[in-house]
């Protein structure tokens, strides 16, 4: 059996990424987007989710590169002078890890974003982290300690097969996740021992931003056996406080609608859902 989700990361970024995700979910393959609760868009977001009661919404928590939901001064170890979250994340990891105050600060963040999720009213289908910062194992146990008082049940272990990439695009096959993969398959096999919902493989990792539609449509062909998660950064266009350099947006957002995407995802045999259709 095969059964998909598609996720939009970064809902309420932007006006430009929201609107994009209502497209992709009304006249595309979206199923789920991961919700950023301090960004300057998340009202309209929320108010957008609202009109779109298929579309499962999640939390994409923010600790890295973007706006805390706490005062600046109530986190100044994460924070820099321009109150936003700092963006070196491997001595920031380090603090993390090893002192005690960072580590408070750091949970009463987390607390915060997910208190604001379930102050918008919408049922939580997931929740993963900007940046997949919680394949940090102290980020990853106050995601799972703090979100299961308000029903945490699925997350992301981003576990990438890297030979299904290279038979859809072999002239842009990526090199094998030697940093990443061993800590995801770490944070999978923690969070399904908490009863957590965690797919069996994701795409979208190695070829974030660059998400074409005959690389989407590629994966969906060969879609594995189990339960996928498709991740991709869809927008209307750039150049949006917090955009990456690089990324193509629009691109993606046109692999989401493209007529060769619902094809191959028809003949795939899929079932098509979010996280929470599925646990």
């Amino acid at each position: 059996m095969r059964r998909l989700i598609v996720t939009a990361d970064d809902f309420g970024a932007a006006a430009e990424v929201n609107e994009a995700v209502e497209i992709g979910h009304r006249d595309g393959v979206l199923t789920s987007a991961s919700l950023m609760v301090a960004a300057r868009g998340c009202a309209d977001a929320v108010a957008r989710a609202r009109r779109l009661p298929k579309l499962r919404v999640g939390l994409h928590l923010v600790l890295v590169e973007g706006r805390p939901k706490l005062p600046a001064n109530e986190l100044p170890d994460l924070v820099t002078r321009d109150g936003l979250f700092r963006t070196d994340m491997a001595v920031m990891g380090a603090e993390i890890f090893f002192r005690p105050k960072v580590r408070r600060q750091l949970a009463a963040e987390i607390e915060a974003q997910f208190a604001a999720f379930a102050a918008t009213g919408l049922p939580l289908d997931h929740a993963n982290t900007h940046k997949h910062y919680h394949l940090h194992p102290t980020i990853a146990g106050l995601m799972l300690s703090i979100g299961a008082r308000y029903g945490l049940r699925a997350s992301r272990a981003p576990i990438e097969p890297r030979a299904i990439l290279a038979a859809v695009d072999p002239a842009a096959a990526p090199r094998p996740a030697y940093v990443t993969e061993p800590w995801a398959r770490q944070v999978r096999a923690r969070y399904r021992r908490a009863g957590i919902t965690v797919a069996d493989q994701v795409f979208g990792l190695a070829w974030s931003g660059t998400m074409t539609t005959d690389r989407v449509a590629g994966i969906l062909r060969r879609l594995p056996p189990g339960l996928s998660e498709l991740y991709l950064h869809p927008a209307t266009s750039g150049g949006f406080e917090g955009a990456v350099a690089g990324y193509d947006y629009a691109g993606e957002l046109a692999a989401l609608t493209a007529a060769q995407t619902r094809q191959a995802l028809a003949g795939s045999g899929a079932e098509h859902g979010g996280f929470s259709d599925f646990v």
